[in-house]
């Protein structure tokens, strides 16, 4: 179902970065993000909008409305419409979330995710993020998080490379080493 997922949020991004789209590309983000927001809290919308027994003209007109309420743009309103007609409400997180990895890699931005032992001051989120654009020629968009088993240091994960200058990491590293004879 990713595969679905992924032509349909292609088709959104493709749309959003048209010049005459009429929206910015955050914009359709955050429009997604509203959409979601109110569906998780509501698991009678969520099976309304997904059940084969509610008239598709019903769930059509109760997308309409809702777009409306959450002053969601034209665009992702008309999106949510076809989504909804080709009964792929249950994709539509799966959706967002490609929609914002297309968005970042055609606007290049590098999605990097930082894991460190503590909470790092600006000035060191400053530094990583100069390194990272350094070494990968992208403006890198972080996602932070606090792992404290790293003991110390820095794991930077962009795509498939990890960046491992954790404490943990040197510790594996030389504990493969003594295991292995190397020097």
């Amino acid at each position: 179902m990713m595969a679905v997922a992924a032509r349909y949020a292609r088709a959104l991004v493709d749309l959003a970065l048209d010049p005459g789209a009429g929206v910015a590309p955050r914009r359709v983000l955050a429009d997604l993000d509203a959409f979601l927001d109110l569906l998780g809290s509501s698991p009678a919308l969520r099976n309304v909008l997904s059940s084969p027994a509610v008239a598709m003209a019903q769930k059509r007109g109760l997308v309409t409305r809702l777009a409306s309420d959450l002053d969601l743009s034209d665009l992702v309103r008309r999106f949510l419409l076809v989504v909804v007609s080709r009964r792929r409400m249950n994709l539509l997180a799966q959706m967002r979330a490609a929609v914002e990895t297309l968005l970042d890699e055609r606007q290049g931005f590098l999605r990097v995710e930082v894991a460190s032992a503590r909470e790092l001051s600006p000035p060191q989120r400053e530094a990583l993020l100069t390194a990272l654009a350094r070494l990968t020629g992208r403006q890198p968009r972080p996602h932070f998080a606090v792992e404290p088993e790293l003991i110390g240091g820095v794991v930077a994960r962009v795509g498939s490379t990890i960046y491992d200058g954790s404490i943990r990491g040197q510790l594996e590293t030389l504990k493969r080493r003594l295991a292995g004879g190397e020097s």
